[in-house]
């Protein structure tokens, strides 16, 4: 089976730092695979709140997300902080890509990469909805 690969983008529009907590940590005694998701979520709402939105609320319509997948590339440990950095790409009717790096803040080590797809959503009619053209104008430019 073929292995993922995630192209970056050469320029993100967005980066947070988070700090690996103890209770992230796997008894391989690394970043476990699921706090690593919960981090990059957190990181997707702060990349939202950036933009003036809220995940239910952009340009009155919110986000589901659709698929993830996650490249990994080094190890991370208690204590060390995380850059998070994000960005959309693939673009089509319902939704994009939010593509995002994860690096050790102290060294600049690559973590992981990887992508959340995500589909904008029309909570009240309880189907997709087209991607606000006013998002897509503020994140691809």
């Amino acid at each position: 089976m073929p292995r993922i690969k995630i192209e970056l983008p050469d320029h993100f529009i967005f980066s947070t730092e988070i700090p690996i907590y103890i209770s992230y940590i796997n008894y391989g005694h690394h970043l476990d695979n699921a706090a690593l998701i919960s981090m990059v979520s957190e990181a997707r709402v702060r990349f939202f709140q950036s933009l003036g939105y809220k995940e239910l609320d952009v340009e009155g319509v919110g986000i589901v997300v659709a698929d993830v997948a996650a490249q990994y590339r080094s190890e991370a440990f208690h204590g060390e902080t995380m850059v998070v950095e994000m960005g959309a790409n693939d673009f089509n009717k319902f939704g994009c890509d939010l593509v995002w790096r994860l690096s050790d803040k102290a060294t600049g080590r690559e973590v992981a990469r990887g992508k959340h797809g995500i589909v904008f959503f029309d909570y009240t009619a309880r189907k997709p909805t087209s991607a606000p053209a006013a998002f897509v104008a503020k994140v691809s430019g």
